[in-house]
């Protein structure tokens, strides 16, 4: 058995420990196509948020109070870039972190393609699963936003002039308190899938839409050419897991970029964004939290399961409901 999960952020980085301890039970393989959309260049490093979160996570290096990041972090860098004034000084990379960033560049200064840096950093952490990042290629996901430049602890102000900015700078600097008009995907028209990436969904017995942001790290991974239509082929059937309980995300910004989109915050907002395979779009089953399940998506398989991943056995019980799906 062969299992794909489309995956990104803290969400998408726990529910692969489930899809891993499901896939060890039954001896299925299991390859994860990641969200590339929040890379950034920092200080002159190549920053790969979700693929690190993916990686430190089922490796047990991730800190699992803030959910992302190293474990037992430490700061010094970050305060002595503070005390030159290097700009910027919203986005703080921890010290062990910045170990993996600088591997990562020297092999891409190299020449080395993404995938293959994500193979060669992954065998420090034995991931247990394959990780692809979702394109080798520059994809990053911007805000265009109204009013960007006031301090992040002010109030919020609007302006005429639009301006696009990275979506980390948005959310981690603006902390998503700005008007925001939309997302694009920079990139993305002359991106490609990355080696492998075609191949998983194509001999895929199922693919997994994690319950990740719907907004900022699925629809990143879609909007890479080709992706999209190889999931409308597929031969396996799709199934989503919905990051909606309840009428709020469990944790992180969905709601506020679901708002920028003018989705209804709801597990059946985000399956009917999501649409069924049978009318062009994405799903075949949509699991969703047991608060919500009177949910009706037009044309899919709704079912609903506890889905707080509140340790590796709750998440994995949350897998197996989900394949019950297929």
């Amino acid at each position: 058995m062969h299992i794909v999960v489309l995956a990104g952020g803290i969400g998408g980085a726990r529910f692969l420990v489930g899809v891993r301890a499901y896939a060890r039970a039954v001896g299925a393989e299991v390859t994860a196509v990641v969200n590339v959309g929040d890379d950034l260049r920092l200080h002159g490093l190549k920053v790969c948020p979700d693929l690190d979160s993916v990686m430190y996570t089922l490796g047990g290096g991730a800190d699992p109070d803030r959910g992302w990041g190293r474990v037992a972090e430490t700061w010094t860098v970050k305060s002595e870039l503070a005390a030159y004034g290097a700009e910027p000084t919203w986005f703080g990379l921890g010290d062990r972190d910045i170990a993996t960033h600088l591997v990562r560049t020297t092999m891409l200064d190299a020449g080395y393609p993404l995938h293959a840096v994500t193979e060669a950093l992954a065998a420090r952490w034995q991931p247990g699963v394959r990780v692809l990042p979702a394109t080798d290629d520059r994809l990053e996901t911007h805000a265009v936003v109204s009013g960007a430049g006031h301090d992040v602890d002010a109030p919020p102000t609007s302006t005429a002039e639009q301006r696009a900015i990275h979506f980390q700078e948005w959310w981690v600097r603006y902390r998503a308190r700005i008007d925001t008009h939309r997302f694009v995907f920079v990139g993305a028209d002359t991106a490609t899938p990355a080696p492998g990436v075609l191949e998983a969904v194509g001999s895929a017995d199922v693919v997994l839409v994690a319950p990740s942001n719907p907004v900022v790290s699925i629809a990143p991974v879609l909007a890479v050419p080709g992706l999209r239509q190889a999931l409308v082929e597929a031969p396996g059937r799709v199934v989503g897991i919905s990051p909606i309980i309840g009428g709020a995300p469990v944790r992180g910004m969905a709601d506020r970029c679901l708002e920028v989109l003018g989705v209804e915050c709801s597990a059946a907002g985000v399956g009917r964004l999501y649409g069924s395979r049978r009318t062009g779009g994405l799903l075949d089953g949509w699991l969703v939290a047991e608060e919500d399940a009177a949910t009706v998506v037009p044309e899919v398989t709704v079912r609903a399961a506890p889905l707080r991943m509140t340790d590796e056995a709750a998440t994995t019980a949350m897998v197996r409901a989900a394949l019950e799906l297929t």
